[in-house]
């Protein structure tokens, strides 16, 4: 029995991780667009309190709810794959057992 074949899923949960390390470091090119929609709000109309010479606080909450749940959306998508992962591998496990059982010896 071959092992089970992962690559696929391998491969997608390295790249959600380099897109997590990305939006902690705050790039922005692993967003969404209704993310990145919600980082330019925060940014515009954090200037904006900024240049009317008032505080930014209300902007700076927004901003850093929109990068939380950029955070929050990439670990349940790394969740999701290592969870789908880990049902492949037992599947392929379990049909190994049950093919060495099922033998003479």
């Amino acid at each position: 029995m071959p092992k089970p074949n992962t690559r696929r899923l391998d491969r997608e949960i390295q790249q959600t991780e380099r897109k997590l390390k990305a939006v902690q470091q705050r790039e922005m090119w692993p967003l969404t667009g209704r993310e990145r929609r919600a980082v330019l709000a925060g940014l515009a109309s954090g200037a904006r309190k900024v240049v009317r010479g008032k505080s930014p606080a209300r902007a700076e909450r927004q901003l850093e709810t929109a990068w939380s749940a950029a955070e929050k959306r990439l670990s349940g998508e790394i969740t999701a794959l290592e969870t789908e992962r880990q049902r492949i591998v037992n599947e392929a496990a379990t049909a190994k057992a049950a093919k060495k059982s099922s033998g003479w010896w």
